[in-house]
């Protein structure tokens, strides 16, 4: 079977082009401007000394995330939230899935009784801007850590791996990752994969949106995300230097 033409040329189990600019915020801790191809997210860590009341004194920290698309951020322009009033479904989904999968490597024991929260606001989306936030969203977290560690704010290192996430789809019946968004709008399958460094999965986010998958195609897809992830994860050593 012949491989799929992509619109930007890639092969089927490549990624778009990755590009990482460091410390693109003064005032954040940590902070990141994060492509997926055509689609860039701002990430920033900010540290408080400070934890939600369900933790205080317990000694342990707290990572959570918050994430907007900015207005123009689309082919048309989106509110901002605090027109509406309330944070939408989506965004708030989101946000959750990227604390979840920060927290799935950091101690939160050695953090200390501090909060790091990892705001993510997409400048332009083409599709993966979760996958994007959470990949962006850990090395914004990573630079926070490191400098904690330097300015002896905490003793040990409460990183305790790397972890990432990339999109990954069925699309005319071939397996496609890191889809772009011509290609999630008419992909029959669509899955958001999040894996550690080492290989473990923290969250898989699959539906069917055309037919149902078989477990072999489900195998398929969860191979190339392990590939994808293992890509982004060398990019995020190279982004933070020695962090573990």
């Amino acid at each position: 079977m012949r491989d799929m033409e992509r619109s930007d040329g890639r092969g089927p189990l490549d990624l778009r082009r990755v590009t990482v600019k460091k410390g693109v915020q003064k005032f954040a801790e940590g902070s990141v401007l994060i492509s997926f191809g055509e689609t860039k997210v701002i990430c920033a860590a900010s540290v408080e000394e400070k934890v939600p009341p369900f933790l205080r004194g317990s000694g342990r920290g707290w990572v959570t995330a918050e994430y907007a698309l900015l207005p123009r951020s689309t082919e048309t322009r989106t509110q901002r939230d605090s027109r509406n009033g309330r944070i939408p479904g989506r965004s708030q989904e989101i946000q959750r899935l990227i604390g979840r999968s920060l927290r799935a490597v950091v101690d939160l024991d050695l953090l200390g009784e501090r909060q790091i929260t990892i705001d993510c606001d997409v400048l332009q989306a083409d599709g993966g801007t979760r996958t994007a936030a959470i990949t962006g969203g850990f090395i914004a977290l990573a630079l926070a850590v490191k400098r904690l560690m330097r300015e002896k704010v905490i003793e040990g290192n409460p990183l305790k791996d790397f972890v990432a996430a990339v999109s990954v789809g069925l699309v005319d019946g071939e397996v496609l990752l890191d889809l772009n968004f011509e290609e999630d709008s008419r992909a029959e399958v669509d899955m958001n994969v999040v894996m550690t460094g080492s290989g473990k999965f923290v969250e898989v986010q699959g539906t069917a949106e055309g037919r149902p998958f078989s477990k072999r195609e489900l195998t398929k897809m969860l191979e190339a995300a392990r590939k994808g992830v293992e890509e982004l994860v060398e990019i995020q050593r190279r982004a933070v230097g020695k962090v573990l």
